[in-house]
């Protein structure tokens, strides 16, 4: 069956750096668009950055554009998020998503479980 199964999650001090690493089976990872998001009480999980199955074309979002880095292992069916510059206001869950299109009213997505991401002093 599919699994997405992220880790590397954890405390870490305003100014400091974690990488993510979110490992897949159960499908063909190097067909699938690779994708972090993340979720905070109170808001809407957001696209914090995604990697195309196609081209390696990666987007992030406005608030974490240079500072944080995905990246993709075909070979290891594994998708990382490298965290650097870290923010109190990077504090929440964050997700790895896998999302095929398969025609224009036709997919698959996939989620994780989550792991939780705390940047305090």
């Amino acid at each position: 069956q599919v699994q997405l199964v992220e880790s590397g999650g954890g405390l870490v001090q305003p100014g400091g750096s974690l990488r993510l690493s979110c490992a897949a089976s159960g499908f063909t990872f190097s067909t699938y668009t690779m994708s972090w998001y993340r979720q905070t009480p109170g808001k809407e999980r957001e696209l914090v950055a995604g990697f195309s199955s196609v081209g390696s074309v990666t987007i992030y979002g406005d608030s974490v554009k240079g500072r944080f880095t995905i990246s993709r292992d075909n070979a290891k069916n594994t998708v990382y998020l490298q965290m650097n510059s870290l923010k109190p206001e990077d504090t929440g869950v964050y997700y790895c998503q896998a999302r095929r299109v398969v025609s224009p009213n036709a997919g698959y997505v996939y989620w994780g479980q989550g792991t939780q991401v705390t940047v305090s002093s």
